[in-house]
């Protein structure tokens, strides 16, 4: 399993074997991958021209031939990722990357475009091969607070990679005379220097190494689907994922086009539209971590998915009225003003797409299981590969029909908020998360403290203090998987809060004497929600305090420990009477600045406790207990998540 090293950031993964060779491999490979296609690709935009091939789709058809052994090979490479030693995949898939590279050498030098186009076919296996690899090494050696600093970074790493192989691709296929044999020579250099840095990979060893290989790509294919499906969270996530590459590929693969056509700029224009981009991505990834807390924060996914859809529709009106003029160099295309708003826009709307991908990426790895995560990245990789078909062909339709670029970056903006909502709605826990995630960053300052004593996984139940309306919605944030609480029934009644508890699933409750059919229908979801092994939250206490001071609990706790018996994390919310949303002299949410703007307020979490010989008065006095400690100096300014 994970080694549990502590560090103070992501940045500190670079200098441990554990994760410096694998990371520099992979940057590697996905630099070359993007030098050899992006030299290609200008190379027939502005240099070769094949009649069977226009420039307008070159960039379509080679993404499209590269993505094709991800939609035949995923299934394979995501079961041999599972049954082998990760690091005996990966040295063995940049060795077959030395070969393709030095039969693309002698594409290269006769300008073959033919011999050209299988080797990206060749490298899109490559890809294939180690997809699942990258991301089933992560968990077996970075811990869960690793996990989005170690994404991130790989993510970040992927991008720069992208930008460095495609500017790096673009100048040397632009080199006069000789520029085809450069772009040979360099790509067979670094496939070299990938191998080179595999070798230092270590030992990685099969998760399942019973598993007998299926070699039909079709029936792999949709089991593995069906695999990633057990958890419709994962599989949810997947899709989303997806979403990001349809929308991704749309912007990259018509860069070429929208530099020379929209923008009127030269071949360095388009390289420079892939730098910010690159760049932007490569923020928002590193971004993650710090906005996360170092730990796997899915409130950032929405927040990503609204800046995605708000700056490629505010692309469409920056970019679709400028004048056509001679192509720009670099130097001419950036002293008119009017490009600075169309580069403003793609740095970002790639800075959203990072902080839409990294969260996605470590919960899918931190939710699968083990002994089947290649297999589930596979899927990933699968679903991945037919999103960025679907968008390549949606692309080149739009565009064969009269479209111009920029209405292509319109409606792609225009769908992905689309399909935002309807993520949202089918996985409300990224819409609370981040609504938590707004809360607890600007209206309160929120800190939580021994969070490791709520439970990863299985049953149990989180015991609190209720002092304000959106107590749940904090322990939420705080908690590392969702919790269904129950609720008192009033409180759905509540505008806006009333619809986030109904989306979070809250479970209403009513008093015995005022509707007995609604509180044994609680009790019954309650010992359900333990039966399937997820986390259940109570406040004991009945209804939020009138006063400050922690009421006398009742007995629905034990009452339910009775025929379920689960440990019980006691938890104590710190700080937060007087504020808005407190009962405070009698009302809750009258002045919104009582206390001014981001109040310190935090949580500590107890030891969990053994459901025998627990009372209500021994629970009462746990929780006041950790209210003291807290209120003594361990919050809120000194806490730690």
């Amino acid at each position: 399993m994970s080694a549990h090293h502590e560090h103070p950031n992501q940045f500190q993964l670079l200098r441990q074997r554990r994760f410096a060779p694998f990371f520099w491999t992979q940057f590697l490979g996905a630099g070359n991958d993007n030098l050899f296609k992006f030299a290609l690709t200008v190379m027939i935009t502005y240099q070769v021209h094949v009649t069977w091939l226009p420039p307008a789709m070159a960039g379509l058809v080679i993404g499209a031939v590269f993505i094709l052994p991800f939609v035949l090979f995923s299934a394979t490479s995501g079961q041999l990722t599972d049954k082998l030693d990760k690091t005996t995949v990966i040295r063995a898939v940049k060795t077959l990357e030395i070969a393709i590279m030095a039969l693309a050498a002698v594409g290269y030098v006769s300008q073959n475009v033919p011999v050209l186009l299988v080797c990206v076919f060749g490298m899109g296996l490559h890809s294939t091969l180690f997809g699942p690899v990258k991301f089933a090494y992560l968990p077996q050696h970075l811990n869960a607070r690793e996990l989005t600093g170690g994404n991130g970074m790989v993510e970040m790493g992927t991008f720069v990679a992208i930008l460095l192989g495609q500017v790096t691709g673009g100048l040397l296929i632009a080199l006069p005379g000789i520029g085809p044999t450069v772009v040979a020579v360099a790509c067979l250099v670094v496939a070299v220097l990938g191998r080179i840095t595999a070798q230092y990979v270590p030992v990685s060893p099969a998760t399942d190494p019973g598993l007998r290989i299926n070699w039909n790509p079709f029936s792999e294919t949709w089991r593995n689907l069906k695999l990633a499906h057990e958890n419709i969270v994962v599989f949810r996530s997947l899709l989303g994922i997806s979403w990001m590459w349809f929308f991704g590929a749309v912007f990259l693969s018509n860069f070429p086009v929208f530099a020379k056509e929209v923008l009127h700029g030269d071949e360095h224009v388009a390289s420079l539209l892939l730098v910010v981009f690159s760049v932007g991505v490569g923020i928002g990834s590193l971004m993650c971590e710090m906005l996360s807390r170092r730990r796997v924060e899915i409130g950032l996914v929405p927040a990503g998915a609204i800046g995605m859809s708000v700056f490629a529709i505010d692309l469409y009106f920056s970019s679709r009225a400028l004048p056509p003029v001679a192509l720009q160099t670099v130097a001419q295309f950036l002293a008119q003003s009017a490009h600075w708003h169309v580069m403003a826009d793609l740095l970002l709307l790639s800075l959203c797409v990072g902080l839409y991908s990294v969260p996605m990426y470590a919960l899918i790895q931190l939710r699968s299981q083990p002994t089947h995560r290649a297999r589930i990245i596979a899927a990933n990789n699968i679903l991945n590969a037919l999103f960025m078909i679907v968008s390549s062909l949606a692309a080149g339709l739009m565009l064969s029909a009269g479209a111009t670029v920029p209405q292509v970056f319109l409606a792609t903006g225009i769908a992905n908020a689309l399909v935002g909502i309807y993520i949202f709605l089918l996985v409300p826990e990224y819409l609370l998360r981040f609504v938590a995630f707004l809360l607890t960053r600007f209206m309160y300052r929120f800190r939580a403290h021994a969070v490791h004593h709520i439970p990863a996984e299985g049953a149990a139940i989180v015991v609190s203090n209720h002092v304000s309306f959106v107590d749940a919605i904090l322990l939420m944030a705080a908690s590392p998987r969702p919790i269904r609480f129950i609720m008192d029934h009033r409180i759905f009644k509540v505008p806006v809060l009333g619809w986030i508890f109904h989306m979070a699933k809250a479970i209403p409750i009513a008093p015995h004497s005022e509707d007995p059919a609604a509180y044994e229908r609680a009790f019954v979801e309650a010992r359900k929600v333990l039966d399937e092994g997820d986390l259940l939250g109570i406040f004991p206490e009945g209804g939020l305090t009138p006063d400050g001071q922690l009421k006398a609990f009742k007995g629905g706790v034990i009452k339910i420990l009775a025929s379920h018996p689960v440990p019980v994390v006691p938890v104590a919310l710190i700080n937060l009477w007087g504020s808005f949303f407190s009962r405070v002299e009698g009302h809750a949410m009258r002045r919104p600045f009582r206390r001014g703007c981001f109040n310190q307020v935090g949580m500590v979490a107890g030891p969990a406790l053994a459901p025998e010989g627990l009372t209500p008065e021994i629970l009462h006095e746990r929780v006041q207990d950790l209210l003291k400690e807290g209120v003594d100096g361990i919050c809120p300014v000194s806490l730690e998540s």
